[in-house]
């Protein structure tokens, strides 16, 4: 199959695009390098899929139609990953309006150039954030998800409902996965995991909010991938998934996990909950389990270490 991955070169998409590529497909990628976070880590992170001659990528912003045409110029694509986006909770309550402009403008920008050009199957990257502070756990598909807490999460609950409305009008086959918190090899920096490891290594302040009982599920990379390549397989219709490791770990011990796997102690800077921010995040991956056959397997324990592996293996220890 000819694939397209948008924001290829990000910490999902970039392993999303070696994953593709290893199993044969030919893949087009498309990203912005934008200055969210250093643009360089983004360039480390494609450098191994460039040296492929099954992969092509568009140096360009999924808000401007001709980078997009400029993606379905070779020919045919076959299906689409849509990966790119504007990340995170906090930072989008200090620009709500370009969170609106890149997650949901831009993803209307893609979804018409797949009309035109005939392609009419995708997963959604969603994200677990459209729970809001919903109390029932763990979260399923079923719940409403009409209160979302911060414009992050308002811009990926309205992606679904663009996927869903071309579904109903184009037939496109479409699934919205919604992520929980995922971590391993080339995590965002500014993402807690990422962050907690690199201040702690270096014996620097690790600023908690709240008491520390926040919970979150946290899902490693490679069972994300293993989600997202059973749910192209098994793309038809219009499905809501999630995609998390249906186990939670409070802030307190995951802290006290990297403590132990770096081998130091945290210094600890107390501050107050942000707005946005939710108390927990838990997946029910029963319907995922049974439509696609996602079975995640990687524990928190398993998975620092191999993120911290990583990021000594990386130089940045």
């Amino acid at each position: 199959m000819t694939i397209l991955v948008t924001g290829a070169a990000g910490f999902i998409g970039s392993h999303v695009t070696e994953r593709l590529l290893a199993d044969g497909n030919v893949v087009v990628g498309i990203d912005s390098f934008d200055t969210f976070y250093d643009p360089s880590v983004k360039r480390s992170n494609i450098a191994a899929a460039l040296g492929q001659k099954r992969f092509t990528l568009v140096e360009g912003d999924i808000r401007d139609a001709g980078q997009l045409e400029r993606c379905f110029s070779s020919g045919p694509i076959d299906a689409v990953i849509h990966l790119a986006a504007r990340a995170g909770v906090r930072p989008s309550l200090k620009n709500p309006e370009l969170y609106y402009d890149v997650n949901v403008s831009g993803t209307l920008r893609l979804l018409e150039t797949m009309r035109r050009h005939g392609t009419r199957r995708l997963l959604f990257a969603s994200s677990s954030s459209v729970y809001g502070n919903n109390t029932k756990v763990p979260f399923s598909e079923t719940d409403n998800v009409d209160n979302p807490v911060s414009p992050y999460a308002a811009s990926k609950k309205a992606g679904e409902l663009l996927c869903y409305t071309y579904h109903h009008l184009y037939g496109f086959d479409t699934f919205c996965l919604r992520y929980f918190t995922v971590y391993g090899p080339r995590q965002r920096p500014e993402m807690a995991i990422h962050q907690f490891v690199r201040k702690i290594s270096a014996g620097e302040p690790v600023t908690l909010y709240g008491d520390g009982t926040t919970r979150r599920d946290y899902t490693f990379i490679t069972d994300i991938l293993d989600g997202v390549l059973k749910s192209l397989r098994c793309l038809r219709g219009y499905e809501v998934l999630n995609l998390g490791e249906s186990r939670t770990t409070t802030l307190k011990d995951l802290v006290g996990i990297i403590e132990k796997e770096v081998g130091k102690k945290a210094v600890i800077d107390w501050q107050p909950m942000q707005p946005g921010d939710v108390m927990q995040t838990y997946a029910d991956i029963d319907k995922a389990r049974g439509l696609v056959g996602y079975d995640p397997c990687v524990g928190m324990e398993e998975g620092i270490a191999k993120f911290v592996a990583w990021f000594r293996r990386a130089g940045r220890a």
